[in-house]
């Protein structure tokens, strides 16, 4: 394949295992135009034909990145997890092709610190993350919720019964529970605004927004 100039919306992503796969498709859907490399023949035959542009190469030779294009990339993930070896090595080979981004995925914290230290600019921990989230919402009644960090979360919540039909403004979230209402939203309607004379009606789900803590103790007041 030779080289061509990309645009900022292309991605390559190399390593087709669980996490490499769904991330590329997940680009894809996002309309972002994807180059998959894998050093299994079996896995590029897999994924040719739901993937648009996907390609067998050594990702540890920068020789071979070069070959299928991966130096005109503005932005590369390494989601490469069954071997940390290829990992360092696909990473110190894509910071010698002076990738500007370079996302790696981590297993281990040794491993992040590796990653770090031969050039990753982002290094990730798919399953840690996944699995701190999913606990959060088991032992809580948040619908769904993202963190940012220790001061900042954003939570979905079902509207607490003892609020049903009381305006916000008599409610004070953020003086009583240290959170803020973002937006509201009814079954089968959309999400809008949420304001001092938003009415809390049965049914809502709510989008509040502090910290993990907060946003956890408020959610179980439902």
């Amino acid at each position: 394949m030779s080289a061509r100039k990309t645009d900022d919306s292309s991605i390559a992503v190399i390593g087709l295992g669980r996490f490499g796969s769904r991330l590329a498709g997940s680009l894809l859907h996002l309309d972002h135009d994807v180059l998959a490399i894998d050093g299994s023949q079996e896995r590029v035959q897999r994924w040719a034909s739901q993937l648009e542009r996907v390609v067998q190469a050594d990702s540890t030779e920068g020789n071979a990145l070069r070959q299928v294009g991966v130096a005109d990339f503005q932005r590369v993930v390494v989601a490469i997890g069954a071997s940390v070896e290829a990992s360092v090595l696909t990473v110190l080979a894509l910071t010698e092709l002076g990738i500007p981004q370079i996302w790696a995925r981590a297993t281990s914290e040794k491993h992040a610190k590796i990653l770090a230290s031969v050039g990753a600019h982002h290094v990730i921990f798919p399953e840690a993350e996944t699995a701190e989230r999913v606990a959060h919402l088991i032992v809580s009644r948040m619908l769904d919720f993202i963190e940012f960090d220790d001061e900042l979360a954003i939570a979905k919540v079902r509207v607490p019964e003892a609020m049903v039909g009381r305006l916000l403004r008599e409610l004070a979230p953020a003086d009583r529970y240290g959170v803020m209402v973002v937006g509201a939203k009814l079954p089968g309607e959309r999400f809008r605004y949420a304001g001092p004379d938003t009415v809390l009606q049965r049914g809502s789900v709510l989008i509040v927004e502090g910290s993990i803590g907060q946003v956890q103790r408020f959610a179980s007041l439902g």
